[in-house]
């Protein structure tokens, strides 16, 4: 199983608003994915302000979702949201 995860970095001065993340953002990423599994957490302690996390199969079952998606609208979506720079991360889940 293969875990791809977005990153928020806590940063200072930065901005996050969580409702809208949760409420509209994730909704239309889940939508532009067709999956309904997307996990987010909102940090508490430690370095992330957030993360979106989703599983595929296999790296090639993630890469064919990945580039059959029009992930440009997620994008610019950005500033309605976050001024911090996301990071993504592809993880192998070995247990």
């Amino acid at each position: 199983m293969i875990r791809w995860t977005i990153t928020y970095p806590k940063t200072e001065g930065a901005t996050f608003d969580h409702d809208y993340y949760r409420d509209k953002h994730i909704p239309a990423f889940a939508a532009a994915l067709n999956r309904s599994d997307i996990e987010i957490t909102r940090g508490i302690d430690g370095p992330e302000e957030a993360t979106a996390s989703v599983t595929f199969e296999s790296v090639e079952a993630m890469r064919a979702v990945l580039a059959s998606t029009n992930l440009k609208p997620l994008l610019d979506d950005l500033p309605n949201y976050s001024t911090i720079t996301p990071k993504m991360q592809t993880s192998e889940i070995v247990s």
